[in-house]
């Protein structure tokens, strides 16, 4: 076949389920849920810039460092990144890797998480503490799309690799890991309760010597 894949886009989902699971998440889900009602500051960035739900971006983005718990996931989280860097062919040697920041997200039915991406940062991702039925799944962008021109469109049954969008659903207690320079949004939805979810950064900076 003459024709093959070059500059692959990696994303990575996993499940964090296992036994001790149910209560440890609806232990994260009672802490959101808090911070949601109780964090002032973030609820005044959140009415400004996430309309109709509740982030600590704004106020509280470094969760793992201030909340036993949060650093409970963030244990639970860092072998799957450095899995996911070595999916990635990186070359990782002489440096260090771990996680920067981190912060609580509430979008209840309609609430839209715009198309971004996550400057400064090396791997980031998002685990998902609630996700109900209906609830908006996060949809990826084809970074190669800005620079197609005059490129017809793709065809309605093109295979997933080939799409210009492509949404990721997840479930309670799965992690979804992508590359920050990756843009995505969450579209709006309608359904009952509250998706509740913590995002994060990782960055790999060179160990200092002596």
């Amino acid at each position: 076949m003459p024709s093959r894949a070059l500059f692959p886009t990696l994303v990575y989902r996993e499940s964090l389920v296992d036994r001790s699971w149910r209560r440890f998440n609806q232990d994260l889900a009672d802490e959101c849920q808090s911070l949601a009602v109780s964090d002032g500051a973030g609820q005044r960035w959140s009415a400004k810039n996430y309309l109709g739900g509740y982030t600590s971006y704004g106020s509280l983005d470094r969760l793992h460092l201030v909340s036993s718990l949060f650093d409970r996931l963030r244990r639970k989280i860092d072998g799957h990144v450095k899995s996911f860097a070595r999916d990635l062919h990186y070359d990782l040697a002489g440096r260090t890797l771990a996680m920067t920041d981190c912060w609580a997200n509430v979008m209840p039915s309609g609430t839209v998480h715009s198309m971004h991406l996550h400057p400064t940062s090396f791997v980031s991702g998002t685990y998902y503490v609630s996700v109900p039925r209906g609830a908006g799944a996060i949809k990826f962008e084809d970074p190669r799309l800005a620079h197609q021109m005059a490129a017809p469109p793709r065809r309605a049954d093109a295979p997933e690799a080939y799409r210009s969008f492509v949404s990721v659903a997840a479930h309670d207690g799965d992690l979804v890991l992508f590359e920050s320079w990756l843009r995505h949004e969450v579209p709006p939805a309608h359904f009952s309760g509250e998706r509740i979810s913590i995002s994060f950064n990782y960055a790999c900076p060179l160990k200092t010597g002596r």
